[in-house]
């Protein structure tokens, strides 16, 4: 497995080692050693799943207490997933990374604590599967708004269409008016 910090450090890329031959292919989606080794040492108590159709925005979600980091990956379609950096303390606070996840290009994201996660579907069908760190807590949670002109994030909509939202997305909060970390 290759672990490459993006631009963001704490962010990473993973990218597995694929063994594929005419009947298919296999690989590894997580080892705990060698994840310590490439500086991801969380404790994962949660597995979910999520299936979206194309033009579906999912986030940006965060927990304010028992905050999750995230391992993402897509298993079926491709999606543009966005971390975004709500750290006040941070060097990094308010940028963003987005990296294209596929079935195909089988690449993972580590999205740690501290950070607001989303994703866009950019395939007609896309399945989506997530490791958290720390268990769902509703009461909790909260969300960013995905087109906040603060963040100014490159979504690849297609045909400029709005996105589909659920309810819980369109009422996010500006960065500016969110509750972020320290």
């Amino acid at each position: 497995m290759q672990f490459i910090a993006t631009t963001i450090p704490e962010v990473m890329l993973v990218i597995p080692q694929v063994f594929g031959d005419s009947r298919g292919f296999f690989m590894e989606t997580y080892h705990q050693a060698k994840f310590a080794a490439g500086g991801i040492t969380a404790n994962f108590v949660q597995d979910n799943h999520s299936r979206s159709v194309q033009g579906t925005l999912r986030g940006l979600h965060y927990q304010i207490a028992q905050t999750q980091g995230k391992l993402v990956r897509v298993t079926r379609g491709e999606v543009f997933d966005v971390a975004v950096d709500i750290r006040r303390s941070s060097p990094t606070f308010g940028q963003w990374v987005g990296e294209i996840l596929s079935e195909d290009n089988q690449r993972q994201l580590w999205v740690p604590p501290g950070f607001a996660h989303g994703f866009y579907v950019i395939s007609e069908v896309a399945e989506f599967t997530y490791k958290c760190s720390d268990l769902y807590a509703p009461q909790y949670e909260r969300s960013i708004r995905w087109d906040d002109p603060d963040l100014a994030i490159k979504w690849p909509l297609i045909a400029n269409m709005s996105p589909l939202l659920s309810a819980k997305d369109l009422a996010g909060l500006p960065l500016g008016e969110a509750e972020l970390f320290a």
